[in-house]
Parts: structure tokens; sequence; C-alpha cells
């Protein structure tokens, strides 16, 4: 949401990392070169190719079929679908969680109300369930007061209220009538928002560092934007631009260097709930550590509505956009994270042991381990940077030191800085992508340029990156290349997308990319469909105007997908008014809300 940055560090940042590989890419397309730039199918030599065949390069695996018509970009206040396919709308912000398929009235919404409706700024999600019924697990990241409350800012504790309330996740039961799906009634169906009471768990939850004078319990998440799934059945939700909720009235308030590093000042991002919550107000030393509880990946047990929500400090606290858990050499659980902020990081973390011998135990696979942070070098291979005392650049810190101020720590071992690392996605092969938004301040550093030979130095669309662990995930090493930069991925008419954000591949390899920010021509965010093979992208989805296109899961048999419009219209109704003209669900404002995808024919999505 920011477009700030907080990294002043000396660390090498990625675009210079890029530009040297790319160079030395024109020397040896077509070569191994060191096995770094051939290590996958097609090559970093076609990662532009919009139509794709893979050059110069050994296709190590059958591409996958993407059979949909590709439709254009679009401007329209309505989505667009590819003819082959249908779209209908769920859960839009507000429907209640009984199961009746009604919505609390926008006049006279309540806090209290919202607590049992669907939250705004849909986001991140996971299904649970069959080809049938099952829950979905679904972020709500952010609102604007005044969309959600019809004034610019709040007036009283109780409007303070209603927008935390509007925050965190869902957890709701939905199922198949018919053709279409429901919210259904379960005693699962849950609210949790910025007032839950949750729970700190790991090495850091007991430290000084997140206790406050006030004594109060751990509460809340916050700005929930990508997510996570494990292979025990639980939901990760990951707290992202945490540091806007806070903020101050005070004129002696000074922030701290490690306010400074999280981009925490005391205008915040104006929702102002520190005029009326005392635990949002950085100048109350009775709240004085309360910033530090969030940013947090936080795990959460959708079927048992009973549990606390608890954040993981094993994983680090940074801006976290995703927590991609894979399952690695010895069966120990590995984690990839981005740090969604221009000049940011690259995390990984490896549990202690096989993760159901830690289950067994007692102990949860997120709190004993390790956390590293990745530095990318120009020859395409990486190194992931152990964080912990053992690392000599961190031995005079204290483990919960580097876990509450994970981002100084990356600093401080030379982290590579990255153009904003969103979501990261694992491929069936073992590949790993990462969506790197863009990053239009790199030329505000001093350290990187705009050249003829450098064109992506203020680096306007984003791209994408994917990398390879060495010894399945827990290498301390890695080989990575270009996938997609957004500014030559090309189709019939012009320049495909920008801005990729979201992404997940299927277990057929089919590489699915959301848009969030600056699209081609100023149209629409869209879902895109690419080979990992050979990296041909389609279109299949368009939102509406002033929408991000985000989230996405889908059935196990993988004929319905689940994905997000957020915040259409950018909230302003004479902008969209998505989705009141459609299936009569009036309102005066836009709705965040789930779009269901199917296949006419009944096929697998993608294909």
């Amino acid at each position: 949401m920011s477009e700030e940055f907080s990294n002043h560090s000396d660390n090498r940042e990625f675009e210079d990392v890029l530009n040297t590989y790319m160079s030395r890419r024109k020397l040896i397309v077509g070569s191994l070169a060191g096995a770094a730039l051939t290590f996958m199918g097609g090559s970093a030599a076609s990662a532009s190719a919009g139509k794709g065949a893979a050059t110069g390069a050994k296709v190590a695996a059958k591409a996958p079929k993407i059979g949909f018509t590709s439709i254009p970009l679009q401007n329209s206040a309505m989505p667009t679908i590819a003819p082959e396919y249908a779209y209908s709308v769920l859960i839009p912000w507000r429907e209640k969680l009984d199961g009746s398929g009604t919505s609390f009235d926008y006049i006279g919404f309540t806090a209290e109300q919202q607590e049992k409706s669907i939250g705004i700024g849909h986001d991140g999600m996971w299904y649970f369930g069959d080809d049938k019924k099952g829950l979905l697990c679904i972020n709500h990241e952010y609102g604007t007061t005044p969309h959600i409350m019809g004034k610019r800012v709040p007036t009283n504790l109780e409007e303070v209220r209603l927008s935390q309330a509007a925050h965190g996740m869902s957890v709701v039961a939905i199922e198949r009538s018919g053709s279409k799906w429901k919210v259904a009634k379960s005693a699962k169906n849950r609210r949790i928002h910025g007032n839950t009471v949750a729970k700190m768990s790991g090495p850091a939850a007991k430290s000084a560092l997140l206790v406050n004078a006030a004594g109060n319990k751990v509460q809340g998440t916050l700005n929930n934007c990508a997510n996570g799934k494990t292979p025990w059945g639980t939901y990760l939700t990951c707290e992202e631009n945490f540091n806007g909720y806070f903020g101050t009235t005070s004129t002696t308030w000074k922030p701290s260097a490690e306010h400074t590093r999280y981009g925490i000042v005391a205008a915040g991002f104006g929702y102002d709930w520190h005029k009326f919550d005392p635990r949002f107000d950085l100048a109350d030393a009775s709240y004085a550590n309360e910033v530090n509880r969030f940013g947090w990946v936080v795990e959460v047990d959708p079927n048992d509505p009973k549990s606390a929500p608890i954040k993981r400090t094993a994983l680090g606290r940074v801006k976290h956009e995703g927590a991609e858990l894979v399952v690695g050499k010895g069966g120990r659980a590995v984690v990839y994270m981005g740090d969604d902020e221009r000049f940011d990081y690259v995390y990984k973390f490896v549990s202690r042991a096989n993760w159901k011998t830690m289950i067994k135990e007692g102990v949860s696979p997120l709190d004993e381990g390790t956390l590293y942070v990745a530095r990318f070098d120009d020859n395409g291979t990486g190194v992931w940077i152990e964080l912990s005392p053992k690392t000599a650049q961190l031995s005079s810190w204290t483990l919960d030191k580097i876990l509450v101020h994970t981002r100084l720590a990356a600093d401080a071992v030379g982290a590579t800085k990255m153009d904003r690392p969103e979501w990261i996605a694992g491929a069936p092969t073992g590949e790993m992508y990462v969506t790197l938004t863009n990053n239009t301040q790199r030329g505000t550093t001093g350290k990187a340029g705009i050249d003829k030979a450098n064109p992506t130095a203020v680096n306007t669309y984003g791209h994408i990156v994917r990398f390879k662990d060495a010894n399945d995930h827990l290498g301390g090493t890695f080989n990575w290349e270009v996938f997609a930069l957004a500014k030559d991925v090309t189709d019939a008419g012009g320049q495909m997308f920008g801005s990729p954000d979201g992404i997940w591949v299927d277990p057929d390899n089919r590489v699915f990319v959301q848009t969030d920010g600056e699209q081609p021509g100023k149209q629409n965010d869209q879902l895109l469909v690419a080979s990992g093979v050979t990296k041909e992208f389609k279109r299949l989805f368009t939102g509406v105007k002033g929408s991000e296109v985000t989230g996405v899961t889908v059935t196990p048999d993988r004929r319905t997908m689940f994905v997000n419009l957020q915040h259409p219209g950018d909230g302003d109704p004479s902008i969209s008014n998505f989705p009141a003209e459609f299936q009569g669900l009036g309102g005066p404002v836009p709705r965040d809300c789930t779009i269901v995808i199917t296949r006419k024919n009944g096929g697998v999505i993608g294909s």
C-alpha cells in the first residue's frame, strides 16, 4: 500500500545483480556456463518471450496444456473472463456468517455486526475441503475508513472498533448448491480481527521486547495479506503493513532506529486509531511494545473455532506477504517468505526436524528451527545466510532481538535488496517462484540509474524470479533465473501485464499470476496463466476498475477456482459499484468479494 521504503542500508540491490546477470546471458545464450543458468525448463534468455518457446536450453518437463482463448486487456466496471469459462460471486463484504445468505445493511453498520460477518480487503486464502464443501480461510487486508463507515476518519472508539473488526481474516464454511457456491451454517464459521485474543509462541514469545507495561493480552491480527497452509491442516495468515495503524499526536515522540526501519511514523496511514485506542498510540509508554506484536506469520486452526491464533516468532518479524510451506528433505517444514517493501528481502525458515516427529513430541514445527535471508549473486547462484548469533555479524545479538528486529539483522548480514518481494509459490518440480511487484523509486537511491544498458533501473512493471534450493530445500545455496520481465511479456495487443503479485503453481506446472498495480494502458488488474516450461502467458480473467485481483485456491479436483476482487472501484461507487449489479448484491458502495471460476465443460482450471 505504501509508496515509501525504509531500507537505507548499503546492501547490494537486486537491480545491480540483475543487470550483470542479464549482460552475462547475452554472452552465453544456449550454453550452460554454470548450471544455474539453465537449471530448469526454459532459459533465462527466453524469460521475456511472451509466446514462449525455450531457446537454447533443454526443456526439462512436459509443457502443460493452456488451451483457452486469451482475452484482451480491459478497462470496464465489470469483470471479463475467457469465453470457455464462467464466474459467479461469493462472500461479499458484510455477508453474515450464519449461512442465511443475507448481509448487514451498510447504513448503521456496527462493530458487533462486522464481527459476525465477512470482513473487507479480501486477499490471500486457502480452501480446506472436498469438491463439494469445505472451509475457506480468507484474509482481510485493509479497508479505508471512508469506505467502511462513510467518513474520512473515525470520531469515536466505536468507529475505531468497526474499522478494527473489518480487518483480520474469516473462516467460513462453503458448499456447492447446484452450480453455485454459498455460505453454509457451521459452528466453525468465525472472524479473527483486530481485537481477537491471540498467543505468541516460539523463541521470542517471552521477550521483553514484546511485553507492555500495561500488561495487556496479545490481541489481534492486522493487514493480513498473503497466506500459507501446513501439511498438518492449519492456515497461515501473514501480517504485512502493520506500521500504518500506529500513530500519535504527541509533538515530543521521536521514532527509534527500529521504528524507522519498519516505517513507523507519527502520522501512520491515516486510520487515526491512536486518537481513541491507546494501544495504537506510539507515545503511550504503557503500550510501548505493542507495535512489536505485529508483523508475524499467524497460525490458525480452521477446524477448532475455540482455538486462539498463534503468532510464530521463529519465522521473524517483517512485513510478511506470504508463507509458502513445502516439505523438504527428511520431512522438514520449509517456509519461504517475502518482505513486501521496496528494497527488502526474501527469507526461508527450516524446522529443526521432521514435522511429524516434532508434532509427536508436542512441539510445533514452526517454533523450532533456523531462519535465513537470501543473497542473490550475479552468476545465477545465491546463498542463504543464517540469522542467528552463530553468524559473525550477529554474534552480539540475542536471538529474540534478531526475531523481533529481523530487518535490521538482515541488513547486517548483507542480504540482497529486492523490488518488493511478495508472494512465493512452489512448483511440483521443486522450483520456487517469487513475484517482485515493482520499484518505481529505485532511481531515488542514487545506486542505480537509468541508461540504455540498464533500462529497468526504475522497475515500473516488476518481474518474476524463480529459484531452486540445493539438497531438496535444505541447502545453504540456490540457483536462480528470471522467469519473466513484465515489460517484455507480450501478446498481439502488446505488453501483457505489470505489477505481478499473487502467484500459484498447479501440479501440472501451470503458473497462475495475479496483478496489483500499474497495468499497460492503465487497464484493469488481471489473472494470467503461464507455462512453467515454455513461459507462454495467456490472460484468463480481468477485474474491475480500481480493484486488485488477488488470492487463489482451488477444490481438490481443480475444477473450481476461487480468486478475490479487493477494493473494487477503490471503494468509490462512481468508479465501480461491483457487485451491486450482479446477482442482486446491491448497496451504496462496492463490496470486496470472492469470484468463483469454473470451466464451462467442467475441465481443470487453466487447461
